[in-house]
């Protein structure tokens, strides 16, 4: 396990510090003239992919991490609970297979026993299938976020209904209602 550790925070070292040996820009060098507001989507994406919630930080959206990990950590207690009753029925199961006394469900039939050990089974891999959903959603919001962070939303966009009156070339004439809007 430590093994494991290291490697990855050998990893990660590597991983952010790749920027260290570049060479600096001149000052008319028009990526250091960019806006630094905008954010650049595949560091997004390779942040959160590494370490969810990295993404969002790069993002500068915090407070989206707690809800990654709150998502993370219900998960990780419902595949616990799942796997344990799991094993619990599975037990009860094999002990009355052995034709074992069953102290712990012993008004419980083969049958359902059987029901039991595959719905808490099928419970547990669903739960696993939520893990896949929140990594990817995770990834997701990070390159998402990313991409519109160059979008404008200042106060300039109005929406104004107002009468409209249009001249066809045919002749005739329309009075109506237009809902125009400006940005």
């Amino acid at each position: 396990m430590s093994s494991l550790l290291l490697a990855f925070l050998l990893f990660m070292g590597i991983f952010f510090c790749h920027s260290s040996f570049a060479q600096e820009a001149a000052e008319e060098d028009p990526i250091i003239l960019r806006d630094r507001s905008i954010k650049d989507p595949k560091t997004a994406t390779i942040l959160s992919a590494v370490l969810p919630g990295a993404g969002q930080v790069y993002n500068e959206k915090v407070w989206k991490v707690p809800i990654i990990y709150g998502g993370i950590i219900t998960n990780a207690y419902f595949a616990e609970f799942n796997n344990r009753r799991y094993k619990v029925f599975r037990k009860a199961l094999f002990a009355l297979d052995r034709q074992e006394p069953n102290p712990a469900f012993p008004n419980l039939n083969r049958d359902a026993l059987v029901r039991n050990v595959n719905y808490w089974r099928k419970n547990r891999d669903l739960v696993f299938v939520f893990f896949g959903v929140i990594y990817a959603l995770n990834i997701i919001d990070a390159q998402v976020d990313a991409h519109l962070s160059g979008f404008d939303i200042s106060d300039d966009l109005t929406l104004k209904l107002e009468p409209s009156f249009e001249s066809h070339s045919a002749g005739g004439n329309t009075f109506g209602m237009s809902l125009k809007l400006k940005f």
